[in-house]
């Protein structure tokens, strides 16, 4: 038996991707309506994989990742979300999620998402796999050609950068510059995409050789 535990605020949501999933024989499913609640049951259970929504009140899915992931790295996560992914993707690969399906997915989609995770193998998008192949290269032929003119980062996105720099977490980050931590995502994302970097670790770099940040403490 595969024991699932949904992570979804919205009721209706997940009472019929539980419903979906348990039509299979193979497959028993949890369904909690908050990130807390979860950590709570996580603390005395144990599952095989957890599928969890992205966008949610108080502790969003990256951060519900993250901190499940810390406690035990072996951990099963699946990002199930309405929104769209590729907006999304440096920031839930770095948070160490197993893989991630849109919930405009098919019955068969999702199966095959969570059986592959299972098998630790990730489902890509074939839309997504082409972007980022062309990312890649742009960022093979543009990154060392870059000038600090040639990058538009605001104020505040200096100021996330700076954070990151220091080691903070996005829920730090927030909290200090007393913004929501899903703007803090939101930020990074296009601070990535403004570095041609995918990683908070390569922004860093990034940022340091085009002088965007301070390096005294560093």
């Amino acid at each position: 038996m595969i024991h699932i535990l949904l992570v979804d605020d919205h009721p209706s949501v997940g009472e019929g991707t539980k419903n979906m999933l348990e039509q299979a024989s193979d497959i028993e499913v949890t369904f909690v309506l908050s990130a807390m609640e979860a950590l709570d049951l996580l603390e005395t259970r144990n599952f095989d994989i957890i599928l969890c929504d992205l966008n949610m009140p108080t502790i969003t899915g990256l951060e519900f990742t993250r901190r499940v992931i810390q406690k035990n790295n072996e951990c099963r996560i699946v990002i199930y979300t309405g929104y769209e992914i590729s907006a999304h993707y440096n920031l839930l690969i770095e948070s160490g999620v197993t893989g991630f399906i849109s919930k405009a997915a098919s019955r068969e989609q999702l199966l095959n998402t969570i059986r592959c995770a299972l098998r630790d193998e990730a489902v890509i998008p074939v839309s997504l796999l082409r972007q980022l192949r062309r990312n890649e290269v742009k960022v093979a032929v543009n990154r060392v050609n870059q000038l600090p003119e040639d990058v538009s980062i605001n104020q505040r996105e200096q100021e996330i950068l700076q954070e990151v720099a220091s080691g903070k977490s996005n829920k730090e980050i927030a909290a200090k510059l007393l913004m929501s931590q899903r703007t803090v995502e939101y930020s990074l994302t296009r601070v990535f995409e403004k570095l041609n970097v995918h990683s908070r670790s390569e922004a860093i770099v990034e940022a340091k050789r085009l002088q965007l940040i301070r390096t005294e403490n560093f």
